[in-house]
């Protein structure tokens, strides 16, 4: 008794695992027709067409179409080759990549890299600027005493939107000075911290002045994240400047026993000004009051049009 028991549990669950089993595989087989379909219709293929260029007959595909065919992979690649696609676009979980997308990925992949990173720099920039936005956002870049802060304020008070300092930020995330921060998280923590108060930031979707740390130009998607969502500005100090500057404001550290402390700053400038000069504009601030920085940045044509076209 118990042993037939068993068997009957046995034979249950083979049962119940043969229809979950069948029940993937004729999903499985609607998504790959219907990805088939799709990408004929989108190259405007007859499925005639289809059958002649793949040797697959027209009565498979319509078979294979409609979710009922059982495809090999041999087939399955005669029809992905004549439909001039991965066979993988045709049984990947994943959305299916539209025909500009495609193509677009084709001509991506045929570039030199050099080529590919300038062509993200086009992008981004066409993005970022696109009047599609119903908001502006300035972003302040550059290293630490090229008067971010100061000159973010200023903007805040002229055009009556918010201000946010992404170090302040990231102070009130883990309620510790950024000297503790450094210590605790190291380089890399600070910069994930950075990126999530960026992106805290830019969540609310409204128009704000942000002011972001001197690294940011290092952690390539934090970046990438701020080129694409925001009007960057890249406040330009000379090293002697910056230098004077952070002294001003109490801070001796960068000096303190460190007679090379010039020469280093002059090297993370020189290192860095490919990246801060992917802003979309660069204003000197040597010897300039914020006030006629603030001036200069809202000067700019482009700019101009992004807020207007915003109100």
């Amino acid at each position: 008794m118990l042993e037939t028991v068993q068997n009957n549990g046995i034979d249950r669950e083979s049962s119940d695992t043969r229809k979950t089993r069948e029940s993937i595989n004729t999903e499985f087989l609607e998504l790959v027709g219907s990805r088939i379909k799709k990408i004929r219709k989108e190259k405007k293929y007859t499925r005639k067409l289809l059958s002649e260029q793949s040797g697959v007959s027209e009565r498979y595909l319509a078979l294979l179409e409609s979710g009922k065919g059982n495809v090999s992979i041999a087939l399955l690649r005669q029809v992905a080759q004549s439909l001039d696609v991965e066979p993988e676009i045709l049984v990947s979980n994943s959305a299916p990549i539209n025909a500009e997308s495609r193509l677009l990925l084709g001509l991506l992949a045929g570039l030199a890299s050099s080529d590919r990173l300038r062509f993200k720099d086009q992008l981004l920039r066409e993005l970022r600027n696109s009047p599609a936005s119903r908001s502006y956002r300035i972003a302040l870049i550059g290293l630490r005493g090229a008067g971010k802060t100061t000159v973010g304020e200023r903007l805040s008070i002229i055009l009556d939107i918010p201000f946010v300092e992404i170090d302040r930020e990231i102070e009130k995330l883990v309620d510790a000075p950024l000297s503790e921060i450094f210590i605790t998280y190291g380089q890399e923590g600070y910069r994930n911290l950075e990126k999530t108060c960026l992106e805290n930031a830019l969540s609310n979707g409204g128009n704000c002045i942000i002011s972001t740390g001197g690294s940011i130009v290092q952690e390539q998607s934090a970046y990438d994240l701020l080129l694409s969502t925001c009007y960057t500005v890249w406040l330009k100090a000379s090293p002697k400047e910056h230098m004077d500057r952070v002294v001003a404001q109490g801070d001796l550290r960068p000096i303190a026993g460190n007679s090379k402390a010039m020469e280093q700053l002059k090297e993370i400038l020189i290192k860095r000004q490919s990246s801060y000069e992917k802003a979309d504009i660069t204003v000197a601030t040597d010897g300039k009051d914020p006030h006629i920085i603030a001036s200069q940045i809202l000067a700019d044509r482009t700019l101009r049009k992004l807020i207007q076209h915003t109100n």
